[in-house]
């Protein structure tokens, strides 16, 4: 995916816990004003959410540090959470929360397995059995797959490596939305998960997203 202008550029800066009153330049401003504008036109009783002016601008704020924390930068992304708040039928405005959910497209929408199948694609490969022939059927599962661990994937109880499969799954595809090179995911669980990819590889899945299509990979 062609990458935009990104959602606000300072974010960065940001410390994860505020001391002092949130700073934000006039072109974040606009677009989160925008954003919240089109959320007041998609929802009637948007009031029921946001009560007074004060609310609403807490709102804001609160809504602009999520999307830091969650990785929405881009004006696609929310443009697509938009695109899914129209489809709800609801006249009651989302969560944050909720509204990050939305902002991230399905693995199906981007034409690559969904966590399900690419979960039990990664279990399978993981096997012993399977080293030297493994086939995979896009680069990002490969890659979700190579940041849990064969092994991880192979001896881990069922619950816990689904959850650490999905949490690597979705951040590859983050990754792939930004336009960035697949690289190693930093470790959500105590356990020590292993992996690697190569520049080689991150190319290739960006290429195969790119294409919309996903072809047989060797590994």
């Amino acid at each position: 995916m062609k990458t935009s202008n990104e959602l606000m550029q300072t974010l960065s800066n940001l410390p994860a816990v505020e001391t002092a009153p949130l700073k934000v330049d006039t072109g974040t401003a606009d677009v989160v004003n925008s954003l919240f504008k089109e959320l007041q036109a998609i929802f009637p009783a948007w009031r029921q959410a946001w009560p007074t002016d004060d609310a609403l601008m807490t709102a804001k704020r609160t809504w602009v540090k999520a999307f830091m924390a969650e990785g929405i930068k881009q004006i696609e992304q929310i443009r697509f959470g938009l695109q899914n708040c129209r489809k709800l039928g609801s006249d009651f405005a989302p969560s944050v929360g909720k509204f990050i959910q939305m902002c991230q497209p399905t693995p199906e929408v981007l034409g690559i397995p969904s966590h399900e199948a690419a979960y039990a694609e990664s279990v399978a490969n993981a096997h012993p059995s399977m080293a030297g022939s493994r086939e995979w059927s896009h680069q990002a599962v490969y890659h979700a797959a190579s940041q849990c661990g064969f092994h991880t994937l192979n001896t881990m109880k069922a619950e816990a490596s689904r959850k650490l499969f999905d949490r690597n799954y979705d951040i590859t595809i983050r990754m792939l939305l930004a336009g960035e090179r697949l690289r190693n995911i930093p470790l959500a669980l105590p356990e020590r998960v292993d992996g690697r990819v190569t520049a080689a590889i991150g190319n290739q899945a960006l290429a195969d997203l790119r294409k919309s299509r996903g072809g047989q990979v060797h590994g």
